[in-house]
């Protein structure tokens, strides 16, 4: 009885954590209306949250200095992860990026059957393939050359699929590494890769600090209030649901992201073709579970 209570429990909060994924995109665009450019916002939102962790970290006495180990290999894939994935979001639009992201399904299959010795049938070879042919569906269905360009959006959305799926490995592979280390680096790593990013594309135009004030309420309450929570349920849930069943709950996702920026973002249209090849890959998602 008591399993089956975790069990829904894990579940609620694995489909709430997702679901505040899913919208993301809005705090950082509102971010580079407010006068933040490119994807400095990226590195202000994830710094937020340390704030947080910190005195929670020194309180609860966690030593991430010593062996630091899978905890640090986790939050390293992930972070890059959020941090490229956060950019991709700012300069690439919304949908796209993120049903790119759910390419999560095939790379996970690869690395299970490579690192983690799962077996290859015929189940997770239709994930490959679909999931490709589904990314396949999105570019070349763009309405214009430009939009079916493949551009460093679309790297940056694949790149973060591929680094996420190594750190949901991780995570089953070391379940037992503790939640505030592994979500401690995890906001470092994607700080660090968002400053980066933010240097090399947009050189020049970091905000200056009363900029920053005038948007730490919008980044400390969407970041350090809504996301660290969101991705420390979805840690924790990760480790107490089967995979299968916890990768198809992270669809809702995909599902909050995909209407939000439908009503709210009149720009962002999709052809028949790509919202075919979206279907696709999230159905790989689930073919992969």
């Amino acid at each position: 009885m008591r399993d089956a209570q975790i069990q829904r429990r894990a579940s609620l909060a694995l489909v709430l954590g997702a679901s505040v994924w899913g919208l993301y995109w809005l705090p950082l665009r509102e971010m580079n209306r407010l006068g933040i450019e490119g994807t400095w916002g990226v590195v202000f939102f994830n710094f937020c949250p340390l704030l947080v962790l910190l005195p929670l970290m020194i309180w609860k006495r966690v030593n991430i200095w010593t062996s630091p180990g899978p905890a640090l290999f986790i939050g390293l894939m992930t972070g890059v992860a959020m941090g490229i994935y956060s950019t991709a979001m700012v300069i690439a639009p919304v949908i796209r990026v993120t049903m790119e992201f759910y390419l999560t399904a095939v790379w996970s299959t690869i690395i299970g059957v490579i690192w983690l010795s799962e077996r290859l049938d015929l189940r997770r070879v239709a994930t490959v393939v679909a999931g490709l042919f589904g990314l396949f569906l999105l570019i070349a269905g763009a309405s214009d050359a430009e939009q079916s360009a493949f551009g460093l959006g679309d790297v940056l959305a694949l790149a973060s699929g591929v680094l996420w799926a190594f750190g949901a490995a991780g995570m089953k592979r070391w379940p037992g590494e503790k939640l505030l280390a592994t979500s401690f680096y995890q906001f470092v790593f994607a700080v660090l890769a968002g400053a980066v990013l933010a240097h090399l594309l947009f050189p020049g135009t970091a905000p200056a600090p009363t900029q920053l004030l005038d948007v730490l309420p919008l980044a400390f309450v969407g970041s350090a209030m809504l996301l660290l929570p969101s991705i420390m349920a979805i840690f924790w849930a990760s480790r107490v649901l089967f995979p299968g069943r916890a990768a198809i709950l992270m669809m809702s996702e995909a599902l909050v992201a995909t209407v939000s920026a439908t009503l709210l973002l009149p720009e962002e249209t999709m052809t028949l073709m790509q919202w075919t090849g979206g279907a696709i890959v999230l159905l790989a998602c689930l073919l992969g579970s």
